[in-house]
């Protein structure tokens, strides 16, 4: 099983400026693995970025040393007001029935990582689990969504499928789309609003970082209407090879 979070591991969304990342958190980057179709069916880490015990990240998207805030945001009158509800994940959840699964959404969570799409889409697919390669199927791409928008339950016992995931960040870059993603916030990392209160704890959340969102300090996929790119993490893209995508 993965690491739990060390107990001083914290994220802090500060008043329209950046995350305050504290307790030594890991930061990595990855990136969305296609095949030949153009589907995304996996992640590839590229770099481990090297940082202090504590950080800060920037959440406006526009700091000329990101990942790292630069303080632009003050100049820029950058407005963060955090947008989403605290309502735990289960209690706004859409839920569709499979055979032997159940499948829980929460739509306004996701993050255009397109997991989901492949094989038809996660939605038809649970409704066809009985069959073990579709079953397996589902829970594969479920359980690769960042945003933990999607989560496969068994029907039987009820227990959420969850991945194995160390306790980090991760910066998103997205080479099909020729765009960066999100702060993939794995292994249950708390985060904190400004105000102090606390979000609900999960193994898998995605955070702005292009200060498009609506539903702010989550993504919601603006960074691919807005074009968003972090330079850096682009080049270090841009000319990787073929992966396995596991």
């Amino acid at each position: 099983m993965a690491d739990r979070p060390a107990p001083d591991m914290r994220i802090t969304v500060t008043e329209n400026g950046p995350y305050l990342v504290s307790g030594g958190v890991p930061l990595v980057r990855i990136e969305i693995v296609t095949d030949e179709a153009g589907e995304s069916v996996g992640w590839r880490e590229t770099e481990r970025l090297e940082t202090a015990d504590e950080y800060m990240l920037c959440r406006c998207g526009l700091s000329s040393t990101k990942p790292f805030c630069d303080f632009t945001h003050v100049s820029a009158g950058f407005d963060g007001t955090e947008r989403a509800a605290h309502v735990r994940y289960f209690e706004s959840a859409a839920c569709i029935d499979g055979s032997g699964l159940k499948l829980h959404d929460v739509r306004v969570l996701c993050a255009e990582a397109r997991f989901c799409d492949r094989a038809g889409g996660l939605w038809n697919l649970v409704e066809r689990a009985d069959d073990p390669e579709t079953r397996a199927l589902v829970e594969e791409e479920a359980t690769l969504c960042p945003s933990g928008r999607y989560v496969a339950c068994d029907a039987d016992a009820g227990d959420p499928i969850e991945p194995d995931l160390e306790p980090s960040i991760a910066l998103i870059e997205d080479p099909h789309l020729g765009v960066s993603g999100p702060l993939f916030v794995r292994g249950g990392i708390p985060v904190f609003a400004a105000d102090g209160s606390a979000y609900e704890i999960r193994n898998r959340v995605t955070l702005c970082r292009c200060g498009a969102s609506g539903n702010k300090p989550f993504c919601d996929g603006s960074h691919v209407g807005s074009g968003f790119v972090d330079a850096v993490g682009r080049a270090d893209s841009a000319g990787a090879g073929d992966a396995d995508g596991r």
